[in-house]
């Protein structure tokens, strides 16, 4: 394929691929950011209004669901941290699927010093998302621990 076609034909797509990426990477990084921040009615610029998750704090469906679990898990008194890596997104069209590693860290309190981690968990974070009316929304998410260091609080 020459440049003059790839610019003309393909060239669109790609750039519309990189931007649906792109996208798609702030989503899941975004999950991250409302979690730590306890945003959770922010979830909604998140997740699919017929969303579903299964994580180890349980299983919900719907936004109105997502969000009671997320604020039942994430309690006020509880500090985190989420990190994600190792984003791998599959475009299909209004559909993707995604993978990330996310390693989340748990304190109890807030202050200067920061209290000291009391737990760890790294996991496994597969995504089913949807091209909505309103962007890229995560349509079901399921979380899958793979290591753990201390007792969760």
């Amino acid at each position: 394929m020459d440049a003059a076609t790839r610019e003309n034909g393909s060239g669109q797509e790609t750039l519309r691929q990189l931007i649906d990426r792109e996208t798609i990477s702030d989503l899941i990084h975004r999950l991250g950011t409302v979690l730590d921040e306890q945003r959770f009615e922010d979830l909604a610029l998140v997740f699919a209004e017929d969303g579903a998750i299964t994580t180890p704090g349980g299983h919900a469906e719907g936004l109105d669901a997502i969000v009671a679990q997320a604020a039942r898990n994430h309690t006020p008194e509880l500090s985190t941290q989420h990190f994600a890596t190792d984003l791998v997104i599959d475009l299909d069209g209004d559909r993707a699927r995604a993978r990330a590693n996310y390693v989340a860290v748990f304190a109890v309190g807030s202050g200067d010093p920061a209290p000291a981690a009391q737990f760890q968990v790294g996991s496994v974070y597969r995504f089913d998302l949807v091209l909505t009316g309103d962007g890229w929304r995560l349509h079901s998410m399921e979380v899958l621990p793979t290591w753990a260091v201390g007792e969760r609080p």
